[in-house]
C-alpha cells in the first residue's frame, strides 16, 4: 500500500456507528414488545408499567455505555468482557466472558437474520415457506460484504443505517407531535388478565426488555478497527449509539403508554406505533421494509465483534492461530468465516425459527455485561485514579442491574431452551482451556526464548521423487545440488519395461546423480517412496525430500495436473521427520 492508504480500510465514527451498532439500534424493533408482551398478562391496564421500566432500562443503558467508554480507554486493543476479565478477574473469569460473548455474537447473526426473514414473509407471504433459505442467502451476502473488508461493509451499511434512525425518530417525534394514533392496524385480540401485576411479573418484563441492550458491547470489541484516534473515535461511536438508543427507547414507551399499544393480531407493536404515527399509507409500509432490512443486516455486529474476540484468544493460545492472521484490508478471514459456519448450523438447527432462537438470547450477553462491571471495579479499586471511588460507584450498580436481570431471564427462561446456554459454555470453555493447554506442551518442549546447544554440522541427503528424464527433472536435480552433499534421484515403476527404458535414458543423460529405481507391481507411488524415505533417515544423516511440482499459469488448468506430489509431501509429513520441500516449476500456460 502507498502512504497513506491503510487508514482508509479503518472506520469512522459515523462507519462504526453503521458497522458495529445496528444489532442495538435495531433492537427497539422486539425490545419494546418483549416488554408489553409480559405486561398484557395482567391485562392492558398493566400497561402503563411499560414506560418506568424502560426509564429503569435506559439508565441501565446509560451505565453500560459509560462503562464501555472506560473499558475502551482500558483496553484499546478490543475485547471488551474478556479483556477486562483477563487482566482484573483472572483466567477462568475470562474463559467464562470469551464463551459468553462468543455464543451471544453466535446468536445475534441467527437471531438477526431469523427475524429479518420472518417480517419480510410478512410482507411477502409467499417466502414463508422459505424462511431458511431467505437467511441463508442473506448469511452469504454478509459475509461476502466482511471478507471483502470492514470498511466496506460500514459503507454498505450506511444507507440502510440512517434510514432506520430517522425512520424510528420519525415515529418518535410525529407519535408525540399527534394527539392521537393516525391508523390503527392488525386485528383485536380480548385480553384477559391471567396473573395480578407483582414484583416478579415486572421483573420477568423488565430482563425480556433488556435485549434492546444486545449489542452494546460490539463497539469496546471492535476498536482496533477503528482509524486513529482510536480510543475517541470508538468513545463517541459509543455515545452516540446511547443517546439514539435511549430516545428511541423512552420515545416508544410513551407512546404505547400514552395509546394503550397492546398485542394485536397480525402485525408488530412497532408496526404500531408505525400506523400511529405515519398512517398507513406509503410511509408506514416504507418504514415495515427498512425495519426487515436493519433486521438482517444487524447481523454484521456480529461480524465486525467476533472476529476480532477470536483473534485475541489466538494471540492468548486459546485459539488456534490463524484466527490472529488478517489480510491487508484488515480482515479476520478465518474469524468472519467460522462466525458464518457456526451460523449458518444453528439456522439450519431451528429451521431458521426466530421463537426457536429467542430463549437462548441476550444470556450469554449479560453474562459480559456482568462480568466487564465487576471487573472494572476491581481495576479501579487497583489502580486508583483520581476520582476512582466515583466509577467504581457506577460500575457496582452497573454489575447489580445486570446480575439481576441475567438471573430473572435465566430462570423465567431455561426450560424453554436456555439450558442449552448453560451447557455451551462450560463446553467452550473446555475448549479453550485444551487449546492453551496444548500450546503450553508444545511451547515446553520447543523451548522458545530459552539458549538452545549449538547447531550440530552432520551429513545431508537430499532425495528427488521423479517419474521420467525432463527438464522439470534437470531443475529438481539443479536445486537439489545446491541443498545437500549428496543427491539422489528416486523413481517408482510399476512395469519392468518403463524402469529399464528409464535407465538407459539415464545413463545417457549422464546428469551426475544417481538413479534408485523401485519396482512396484501394485503400482503404488507413496508407500515405496516413503519406506525409502524411512530407511534411509535411520542411518542418522539429515534428509531432504526435494518434490517438483508442475504449476500451470492459470488456476483452471491446476486440476488437469497428477497431484500426487502434494499426496508424498502430506504423508511423508505425518509419517517421519525429514525435511520436506516443495520446488514449483511454473509453465507458461
Amino acid at each position: 500500500m502507498r502512504h497513506g492508504e491503510g487508514d482508509k480500510h479503518h472506520l469512522t465514527s459515523l462507519e462504526g456507528l453503521a458497522a458495529l451498532s445496528l444489532d442495538a439500534l435495531s433492537s427497539v424493533a422486539y425490545g419494546p414488545e418483549a416488554i408489553v408482551v409480559v405486561l398484557v398478562a395482567a391485562g392492558t391496564g398493566a400497561l402503563t408499567a411499560t414506560l418506568p421500566i424502560t426509564v429503569v432500562i435506559t439508565v441501565l443503558l446509560t451505565v453500560l455505555v459509560i462503562s464501555y467508554r472506560q473499558v475502551i480507554a482500558v483496553h484499546p486493543d478490543g475485547g471488551g468482557a474478556y479483556a477486562v476479565a483477563k487482566k482484573s478477574l483472572g483466567q477462568r473469569v475470562s474463559l467464562l466472558a470469551a464463551a459468553s460473548l462468543t455464543i451471544d455474537y453466535v446468536l445475534t447473526v441467527a437471531v438477526s437474520l431469523a427475524a429479518g426473514a420472518a417480517s419480510l414473509a410478512s410482507a411477502f407471504p409467499i417466502l414463508s415457506s422459505h424462511l431458511l433459505a431467505v437467511c441463508l442467502v442473506l448469511l452469504a451476502l454478509l459475509t461476502a460484504v466482511n471478507l471483502w473488508g470492514v470498511a466496506e461493509s460500514a459503507r454498505v451499511l450506511m444507507l440502510p443505517t440512517v434510514l432506520f434512525i430517522v425512520s424510528m425518530l420519525g415515529i418518535v417525534v410525529m407519535g408525540i407531535l399527534r394527539s392521537h394514533p393516525a391508523a390503527v392496524v392488525g386485528a383485536a385480540h380480548p385480553v384477559r388478565a391471567t396473573e395480578a401485576l407483582g414484583v416478579l411479573l415486572i421483573l420477568k418484563a423488565f430482563s425480556s426488555g433488556c435485549s434492546a441492550l444486545t449489542g452494546v458491547e460490539a463497539i469496546a470489541n471492535g476498536v482496533p478497527m477503528f482509524r486513529e484516534p482510536r480510543i475517541k473515535r470508538a468513545q463517541h461511536t459509543e455515545l452516540m449509539l446511547g443517546l439514539l438508543l435511549g430516545v428511541m427507547l423512552l420515545g416508544m414507551a410513551y407512546l404505547i403508554r400514552r395509546d394503550h399499544v397492546a398485542p394485536r393480531g397480525g402485525v408488530t407493536v412497532l408496526a404500531q406505533l408505525a400506523a400511529g404515527s405515519y398512517g398507513a399509507g406509503w410511509q408506514y409500509y416504507a418504514t415495515n421494509l427498512i425495519v426487515t432490512l436493519a433486521l438482517a443486516l444487524a447481523a454484521n455486529t456480529s461480524f465486525g465483534g467476533l472476529p476480532v474476540l477470536l483473534s485475541l484468544l489466538a494471540r492468548d493460545d486459546r485459539l488456534p492461530h490463524l484466527f490472529g492472521l488478517r489480510a491487508e484490508r484488515p480482515v479476520y478471514r478465518y474469524g468472519v468465516v467460522a462466525l458464518a459456519l457456526l451460523s449458518a448450523l444453528l439456522l439450519i438447527a431451528v429451521g431458521g425459527e426466530t421463537h426457536r432462537l429467542i430463549p437462548l438470547f441476550a444470556i450469554g450477553v449479560f453474562t459480559g455485561f456482568t462480568i466487564s462491571q465487576i471487573g472494572l471495579v476491581r481495576h479501579w479499586a487497583t489502580e486508583q485514579p483520581e476520582g476512582w471511588p466515583h466509577r467504581a460507584m457506577i460500575n457496582g450498580l452497573g454489575a447489580v442491574l445486570t446480575t439481576g436481570a441475567g438471573l430473572v431471564l435465566l430462570t423465567t427462561k431455561f426450560l424453554e431452551g436456555a439450558w442449552a446456554v448453560v451447557v455451551a459454555v462450560p463446553l467452550l470453555m473446555l475448549l479453550f482451556t485444551r487449546v492453551q493447554r496444548y500450546y503450553t506442551a508444545a511451547g515446553e518442549e520447543l523451548g522458545p526464548g530459552r539458549i538452545p546447544p549449538p547447531p550440530v554440522r552432520t551429513m545431508s541427503l537430499v532425495i528427488v521423487p521423479l517419474g521420467e528424464v525432463s527438464r522439470l527433472a534437470q531443475r529438481a536435480l539443479t536445486a537439489a545440488l545446491a541443498l545437500g552433499d549428496e543427491v539422489v534421484a528416486v523413481s517408482v515403476q510399476a512395469e519392468p519395461a518403463k524402469a529399464r527404458a528409464l535407465q538407459d535414458t539415464w545413463e545417457r543423460w549422464n546428469p551426475g546423480v544417481r538413479l534408485e529405481i523401485i519396482d512396484s507391481p501394485h503400482r503404488s507411488l507413496v508407500q515405496p517412496m516413503v519406506a525409502y524415505v524411512r530407511r534411509e533417515a535411520g542411518g542418522g544423516r539429515e534428509i531432504a525430500v526435494l518434490i517438483p511440482e508442475v504449476e500451470p499459469r492459470h488456476r483452471r488448468y491446476k486440476m488437469l495436473q497428477n497431484q500426487r506430489g502434494l499426496l508424498l509431501a502430506t504423508v511423508l509429513r505425518a509419517r517421519t521427520d525429514v525435511v520436506v520441500c516443495m520446488m514449483p516449476y511454473g509453465l507458461s500456460v
